[in-house]
């Protein structure tokens, strides 16, 4: 089982950047899609971004324009790097790989981002 670790939060005022890094002990090529998950109201979490492993990307509405999702395949790494930070993006941030039958692998710890002055 491919585990994650995500790192690269922190506390960030608004306006500013962060990039979040997703690193897997195994190959995420072999998987559908790596996603960024974050609790959202009504939910358990929302998908922020997926790459497919061809590389198609999806944004959430929220986010897009201020956010941009990347894989290093040679480094078992996903990224989100993310600019114009809001307050209301002030959550704990997940990784995940979605399988071909778009079932999701286990939940790891999440990195915290703050947003705040």
């Amino acid at each position: 089982q491919v585990q994650l670790v995500e790192s690269g939060g922190g506390l960030v005022q608004p306006g500013g950047s962060l990039r979040l890094s997703c690193a897997a002990s195994g190959s995420i090529f072999s998987f559908y899609a790596m996603g960024w998950y974050r609790p959202a109201p009504g939910k358990e979490r929302e998908l922020v971004a997926r790459i497919t492993s061809g590389g198609s990307m999806y944004l959430a509405d929220s986010v897009k324009g201020r956010f941009i999702i990347s894989r290093d395949n040679a480094k078992n790494t996903v990224y989100l790097q993310m600019d114009s930070l809001k307050p209301e993006d002030t959550a704990v941030y997940y990784c995940n790989f979605i399988r071909w039958d778009r079932s999701l692998g286990p939940w790891g710890q999440g990195t915290q981002v703050t947003v705040s002055s």
